[in-house]
């Protein structure tokens, strides 16, 4: 899969994702698309008394804003899948497609 195969919207959504990452130095980076195309970004937390993965921050972000349900949601990582959590917070608001990429933004798969 290359990022040629990607709608343009889905490649912005890992460009954001990526930026993300970059910018706060973070393991992970995410953006979510709802339903009216708005995007939101986030990177994963990790405080001690507060653990979330990038997307749930983004999932979150997304409903608090008054999303009802997602288009797609990009995860930049190492990591080869993306976690149960990340899975089931994009299922939470649809059949949106779960895109996972690596840090250099080359698509390692397509999920739900």
């Amino acid at each position: 899969m290359s990022d040629t195969t990607l709608h343009p919207e889905d490649a912005k959504i890992i460009t954001l994702a990526r930026a993300a990452r970059a910018r706060n130095g973070t393991v992970e980076g995410a953006a979510v698309r709802d339903e009216t195309g708005r995007t939101y970004t986030a990177t994963n937390v990790d405080l001690p008394s507060l653990r979330l993965s990038a997307v749930q921050v983004a999932v979150a972000m997304a409903v608090s804003s008054g999303a009802v349900s997602l288009e797609a949601a990009a995860l930049v990582t190492d990591e080869e899948e993306p976690g149960e959590q990340d899975m089931a917070a994009v299922q939470d608001l649809g059949n949106g497609i779960l895109f996972l990429a690596a840090p250099d933004g080359s698509l390692k798969g397509r999920y739900i």
